[in-house]
């Protein structure tokens, strides 16, 4: 499938006249770019969206939980719509009526390195190992790191795709520990999530 048709249902689910979330376009081609993006969404529930570049637009997953830093911890990741990569510097309040209506901020973001490998330990191209059910990568931001992995646990044919998020490696000894969204502060502008809510105020 195109890129552009992979935003087909992110531009459908929203009104581009109330939120101000970017209606973006792919990456052009040629961009092989390996950006990741964790934002902390105070919506419905809080949780955690994690985006990875893949095939020129952000693969998207909500997690209910925070990504731990003990490799034992298996968190449970939702797949979404795919978004344009411009979403990764988007911040500030989603209307309410609006999907996933809430406050979104940053709360890390950076470059990954794809890991994944086939049997014989070959490279696999990224987007592909995500097809397969099953991707490895490091990413480097402020918060998260070492080796992780996506692994689908669940198909799709009862329209509840669902992936596992573990931490494959130790994380690196600065590590922060694990995070409470409510004090966390967005790596763009440092805003706590009450504070870019209060800035941005309800539509």
């Amino acid at each position: 499938m195109a890129a552009e048709d992979r935003l087909r249902t992110y531009r459908g689910g929203r009104d581009f006249e109330r939120t101000r979330e970017p209606s973006g376009r792919p990456a052009p081609a040629g961009d092989a770019g390996s950006r990741f993006v964790m934002r902390i969404h105070d919506a419905r529930r809080m949780h955690f969206d994690l985006r990875l570049q893949a095939g020129g637009v952000l693969k998207s997953w909500s997690v209910p939980e925070d990504p731990s830093d003990d490799p034992g911890d298996k968190r449970l990741a939702v797949p979404t719509e795919d978004h344009p990569p411009a979403c990764d510097d988007f911040e500030g309040v989603i209307p309410k009526g609006e999907y996933g209506g809430g406050t979104v901020f940053v709360w890390d973001r950076g470059t990954y390195e794809p890991l994944s490998h086939d049997r014989r330990g070959r490279t696999v191209d990224f987007a592909e190992s995500l097809e397969r059910g099953h991707a490895t990568f490091r990413p480097r931001g402020a918060e998260l790191h070492g080796e992780c992995a996506l692994t689908r646990f669940r198909g799709g044919t009862d329209g509840q795709e669902a992936w596992l998020l573990v931490r494959e490696g130790p994380a690196r000894p600065d590590a922060h520990g694990t995070p409470d969204p409510r004090r966390a502060r967005p790596v763009r502008t440092g805003r706590t999530p009450a504070q870019v809510a209060a800035a941005d105020g309800e539509r």
